[in-house]
């Protein structure tokens, strides 16, 4: 069955989205040591951040929250106010900023577009999502777009029953190998891999947990379109 539908994942697929988490981590590792010097900030923010997964889910709300709370646990209390001022003030500014593109993302989709149905399947916050994607001049490039709490094998499966898309004419394209290969696999459907220099810790999975086929890794979104050539090109040979 040929490739018809091509979905890309948004956050360090399309856009920097890591980057900033990781910068903000630095600046709330450097404040709370002013007050505990041999805290292990960055163990304790990964704790406080898995712990509240199933509350508050993914992206920078979330994250601003386990800040706020792992500064508070840190520091035993003891932090004054004006310095939770300073981390709330950091997650609205990472709310505000632009949208930054990631090198030939426009070119690839518009060179994508041609011959496929192009979606975007991304996980986060419902109103920040919305806003990097407005942000990002990318919307109107998209046939349709979904923004999922979570993405594992039950919420692909939904996402391709409700558009009544066949696995085998899907493929999803994006940097972790947790949300946005190893469930799509495991569908039936093809996934490509092109990595971010920066991953979330939640998102990484050992490289021998993951299938031998069904996915393909990239250096660069750039090649994303010859490599669907070649395997719409197999698929040709092998109807």
């Amino acid at each position: 069955m040929p490739i018809r539908y091509v979905a890309f994942d948004g956050d360090d697929t399309l856009w920097h989205n890591e980057t900033r988490f990781h910068l903000t981590q630095t600046a709330l590792r450097d404040l709370l040591r002013r007050h505990v010097p041999d805290a292990d900030v960055d163990s304790h923010l990964a704790e406080v951040e898995l712990r509240n997964l199933r509350l508050y889910g993914y992206g920078v709300k979330a994250f601003t929250l386990s800040m706020l709370e792992t500064a508070i646990q840190v520091t035993g209390g003891r932090i004054p106010a004006a310095d939770l001022e300073v981390i709330l003030g950091w997650g609205k500014q990472m709310l505000g900023e632009p949208t930054e593109l990631l090198e030939g993302v426009e070119e690839a989709l518009r060179e994508v577009s041609d011959r496929y149905e192009l979606l975007l399947i991304t996980k986060g916050d419902l109103f920040d999502q919305e806003s990097k994607l407005a942000r990002s001049g990318l919307a109107e490039m998209f046939a349709g777009v979904e923004i999922l709490s979570e993405k594992n094998v039950h919420a692909y499966r939904s996402v391709l029953r409700r558009r009544h898309i066949e696995p085998e004419e899907f493929v999803m394209v994006g940097n972790s190998l947790r949300s946005d290969i190893a469930p799509v696999v495991e569908l039936g459907a093809l996934g490509v891999h092109i990595p971010y220099p920066l991953t979330w810790h939640h998102e990484q999975i050992p490289e021998d947990a993951m299938p031998r086929e069904g996915w393909r890794r990239l250096a660069s979104i750039s090649e994303l379109a010859a490599l669907l050539d070649s395997l719409d090109q197999t698929s040709a040979l092998g109807a």
